[in-house]
């Protein structure tokens, strides 16, 4: 398990929590009650509650709402020559008094609402230098937590023996925030929210722009670099306090989260692991060196590797790729079960069927197997013997053992005699490569970037975190320290994007994998060169002239052989003549055999009364396809699927991404020219033997 999962790893076994409730999170600006934001919490504890949570209440607010009401009753008594008189601060405790009855009112009409029962439970610092209260305030918990009651806590500041509530930080505990870390420490609580204004603990005031968010506090790192913004504008002591109290727990062994109250389901989401606010952990020391590594720093560590790298013999860079291979194999089980995590996690969280499809890593089910004889086609069922992990050791494997991409002429002209320019290919250096939630794509970019010399710092998408942090710790740890795995870095935030294209003294080349929008922001968000791999929208398009069995074959497989992948069809043109010949209803009865549902262009739509599309730019990544009827098109794989065009088919072993520029590089990286075939398919790589023979001699 990575560094990064193993900080939230424990969130699963939660089952008792205390939330405390900060003053900025019960009222508003104006210091009334903020019932919206109340509510919504509300309904979040209720849903914890249905679901067997334990959770303990610690509330703040009481003191504010208190001061709101009594100026307004002040007011009212107060006559016009009153109001004229400097006004006298309000008394403390007694505005403690008239809020607490007030917001205990509140949250019983609110949780009375949800069907839900809560109780109030008011201590004072000296109650917990008595062993027997808190005897009897265990019982008491344990007893209300049985009957699904919400207890809420809060320091009886009307009755306090604390001469000054606001500013005395003496004794056992001296606020709210210190309070919900000793109930949390006294009732074994398996973690403390600590709910704020903001979203966790910044380097900085939140207001400024340069500070940064910190996901986990590490005290040799942070003590001394964080600079606090004002204290809560209600509250005693704001971040400060909370800081304090998080640290004192968690050095305790009760982990803290610092997080908003202001987001919608941010408890929840904290529960499911999720990146959420700043976290506070008594082993946060042993994840210091891999989770805060900066931007710039990744970056020139990477671009000091690779410098290594590039110093190494061909025979060395090729041994490294193959030990990075037979790591896979070794932990394909581990690989296995962090990828299947990941894969729980899409489906539960209702993601769509071709992302999770592109996300898995496992074996696929039965798959078509078409056999080609000359003049005829067969087509048989088979079990699938493909097994991702080790296709891609395969596929590292061919790399390691192509030609050295460094060094290579490209080109040599002879300027004057004995004088001589040389075109050689070299290293880039170091690149920033953002791609899709799909873990393969990281072991082929990292495989490419070793054979090749080049520094990497990858960013793939969220659903992919475990499966990414495996696959990244299995493959620099295979490098060796002549190197450093540091040659390859794993960005774990997208917060960090933004701060890494900043970095055009640093990284040399970005590459985004993604949609058309994502490539767009990035080129104009950064003065790097940006390589684009965007929306794949492949047509196949079948001529009158064309052996319509061949034909079905390439299309059938072109869509359904792996229907998320990028070289999918999603678009089939079809010569007008086959509407008469019957070739283009043989063509649909075969996709909609295989339940590939169709759109039809403008004449489609309407000779085989099929919906229509609303564009011929439209990627499915899904068992669909736009239709249309033409006079004639041309195409740049002839007779060929379209779910050839792939690095590894192609003999270069992995690809980065599959440019879609307009000019060069386009296509799988490196590689150029039209591919003609014969009606070959690919099929899960099952009906083609590949030989990758050079035949340009």
């Amino acid at each position: 398990m990575s560094d990064l999962d193993r900080s939230r790893a424990f969130l699963k076994d939660v089952k008792r929590l205390v939330i405390k409730v900060g003053t900025a999170v019960v009222t508003r600006a104006d210091g009334r009650l903020a019932l919206g934001r109340l509510g919504a919490l509300c309904e979040q504890i209720k849903d914890l509650n249905s679901l067997g949570y334990e959770v303990i209440m610690v509330t703040s607010g009481a003191v504010g709402l208190g001061r709101q009401r009594l100026k307004h009753r002040r007011f009212v008594n107060s006559s016009l020559f009153d109001l004229q008189k400097p006004q006298v601060d309000l008394d403390g405790k007694a505005c403690a008094a008239v809020g607490q009855n007030s917001l205990m009112a509140l949250y019983d009409t609110l949780f009375s609402q949800l069907d839900v029962t809560s109780a109030q439970l008011l201590v004072t610092d000296r109650d917990f230098k008595n062993t027997d209260f808190r005897k009897q305030l265990d019982e008491t918990v344990q007893s209300l937590l049985a009957l699904r009651v919400i207890p809420i806590f809060n320091e009886n500041d009307a009755v306090s023996s604390r001469k000054a509530p606001y500013e005395d930080s003496s004794g056992i505990f001296w606020d709210n925030d210190s309070l919900a870390a000793l109930l949390a420490l006294e009732l074994k609580a398996d973690l403390l929210v600590l709910l704020s204004d903001v979203e966790g603990l910044y380097s900085g005031p939140p207001s400024d722009p340069r500070s940064k968010l910190i996901r986990t506090y590490i005290k040799e790192i942070h003590q001394s670099e964080i600079t606090f913004g004002d204290k809560s504008r209600l509250g005693r002591g704001g971040m400060t306090a909370k800081v304090k109290a998080a640290i004192n727990a968690s050095y305790a062994g009760i982990p803290v989260v610092i997080t908003s109250g202001y987001a919608p389901e941010n408890i929840i989401k904290v529960l499911q692991g999720e990146l959420v606010g700043t976290l506070f952990h008594q082993d946060a020391h042993l994840w210091a060196q891999d989770k805060e590594i900066g931007g710039r720093e990744m970056a020139v560590a990477a671009r000091e590797s690779s410098r290594r790298l590039q110093a190494l013999s061909s025979q060395d860079r090729k041994t490294i790729l193959l030990e990075v291979a037979d790591a896979l194999e070794a932990n394909e089980k581990l690989i296995n079960i962090e990828n299947e995590a990941d894969v729980v996690a899409a489906q539960e969280a209702g993601l769509e069927k071709s992302l999770i499809s592109r996300l898995a890593l496992k074996p696929g089910k039965a798959r078509q197997l078409w056999i080609f004889y000359p003049f005829n086609f067969s087509c048989y069922f088979l079990p699938s013997g493909f097994f991702p992990i080790k296709s891609l050791a395969n596929s590292i494997r061919v790399l390691a053992n192509m030609e050295d991409p460094i060094g290579c002429i490209l080109k040599k002209i002879e300027l004057a005699d004995g004088l001589l320019l040389e075109k050689t290919s070299s290293p880039l250096g170091a690149l920033l490569i953002v791609f899709e939630s799909r873990p393969d794509a990281l072991v082929q970019i990292a495989s490419l970037a070793i054979r090749s010399g080049n520094g990497l710092l990858l960013k793939g998408g969220k659903e992919a975190r475990r499966s990414n942090a495996i696959l990244h710790k299995v493959i620099t740890t295979a490098i060796p320290d002549t190197v450093g795995g540091k040659l390859i870095g794993l960005v774990t935030s997208r917060d960090e994007i933004p701060d890494l294209l900043k970095l055009d003294d640093v990284i040399d080349l970005v590459i985004p994998r993604g949609s058309s929008k994502l490539v767009s922001k990035i080129k104009s968000s950064t003065k790097i060169p940006v390589l684009g791999h965007a929306d794949g929208i492949c047509h196949v398009y079948v001529d009158k002239s064309a052996n319509i069995e061949m034909a079905k074959c390439v299309v059938l497989d072109a869509k359904i052989d792996y229907p998320a992948a990028c070289n999918a069809m999603e678009t089939l043109l079809v010569h007008q003549d086959l509407m008469h010949s019957g070739g283009l209803n043989e063509l649909i009865a075969d996709l909609r055999a295989e339940g590939v549902t169709l759109f039809g262009g403008q004449r489609a739509c309407k000779e085989l009364n099929i919906p229509q599309a609303h564009t011929f730019h439209h990627e499915y990544n899904s068992m669909a396809c736009t239709v249309e009827i033409v006079d004639d098109d041309a195409a740049v794989f002839h007779n060929a699927s379209t779910r050839f065009c792939d690095g590894a088919r192609f003999g270069l072993g992995a690809e980065v991404g599959i440019s879609t520029n307009r000019i060069q590089a386009r296509g799988p990286v490196g590689v150029e020219g039209i591919l003609r075939g014969s009606g070959q398919v690919v099929n899960g790589d099952q009906g083609v033997i590949y030989t990758h023979k050079d035949m340009t001699k």
